[in-house]
């Protein structure tokens, strides 16, 4: 009697065949983050460093370590990183900087965030970098050399070589103030500033003295 033959067949084809699963992953959602600041020196003489300590947190508070945290100016053609740190324990932080000029920015710090943390920015106020200089003030009316007329309310100072509207960021005692160059002067040997009545009363300044100027 004739038996039809079986033909053989490659163990792999006998083999289960395995189950493909056609869920999608579930994507993992980045948290948020965000810049705590604890101690900030953001007013200092030239040749002195800039400090900024805090905290980099996520969306449950808990801290972020390891993670680079940026310290960025804004200039002319936007944000720049001036240093940067990196976190330690519970996120902790502390950037310092060595400021190359005089001069008055806004400063902010950056977390740039990574796969499994969103990025975040916090504004800090201006790095001001000062230089000391002897001042005086004036009062009373009259025409100022840049425009207008002087009162007891006009807040500027007076300086003979820097343009008219300059803006002049002063320190005296702890105190800060932001004011134009509205005025040509003083004409006393020595003195750069002559400080109107009114930023003389922001400041609580005397009569003569040395100020704190990033002009």
């Amino acid at each position: 009697m004739y038996v039809p033959a079986t033909l053989g067949q490659p163990t792999a084809a006998l083999a289960p065949v395995g189950i493909v699963s056609m869920a999608p992953e579930v994507a993992v959602k980045p948290l948020r983050t965000a810049l705590q600041v604890r101690q900030s020196r953001l007013n200092v003489l030239n040749d002195h460093r800039v400090s900024v300590a805090g905290r980099l947190l996520d969306s449950a508070r808990s801290g972020l370590a390891d993670r680079l945290v940026a310290l960025e100016a804004r200039g002319l053609h936007g944000w720049s990183t001036l240093t940067r740190a990196r976190t330690g324990a519970q996120g902790r932080f502390r950037i310092t900087y060595m400021p190359h000029r005089i001069g008055s920015t806004q400063v902010r710090l950056r977390f740039a965030g990574d796969a499994a943390n969103l990025g975040s920015r916090k504004r800090i106020g201006r790095l001001n970098v000062f230089r000391l200089a002897d001042a005086s003030w004036y009062g009373g009316g009259g025409g100022l050399a840049c425009g207008g007329s002087l009162t007891s309310s006009t807040l500027g100072v007076a300086n003979k070589t820097l343009p008219c509207g300059t803006l002049v960021t002063l320190r005296f005692s702890g105190r800060t103030v932001r004011v134009p160059v509205v005025d040509r002067g003083p004409y006393v040997a020595g003195r750069e500033f002559d400080l109107t009545e009114a930023t003389k009363r922001a400041l609580g300044f005397g009569d003569t003295g040395q100020v704190w100027s990033t002009g």
